[in-house]
């Protein structure tokens, strides 16, 4: 009785892994693929607004180690 109850385990277990291989085969088969999207102009203009961005930040770096030995000789102190 043990043995026909494995047996049928088994048959079952063949079947769900044969459904399961071949219900998402059909399923993909089945759908179309969406299209390529188009390729994205190269002129819109952020890699000029990056450059300008790291221009001014490389300024306003420069600026700071420049007055800041001024602020420390100063004879004020704020902090």
């Amino acid at each position: 009785m043990a043995a026909a109850a494995w047996t049928s385990v088994g048959l079952v277990a063949v079947a769900v892994l044969v459904v399961g291989i071949a219900m998402p085969a059909s399923v993909v088969a089945a759908q179309a693929q969406p299209p390529a999207p188009a390729p994205a102009p190269t002129g819109d203009g952020t890699s000029i607004d990056q450059g300008i961005a790291y221009l001014l930040m490389l300024v306003a770096l420069v600026l700071t180690y420049l007055i800041h030995p001024l602020d420390a000789s100063s004879p004020y102190k704020l902090f």
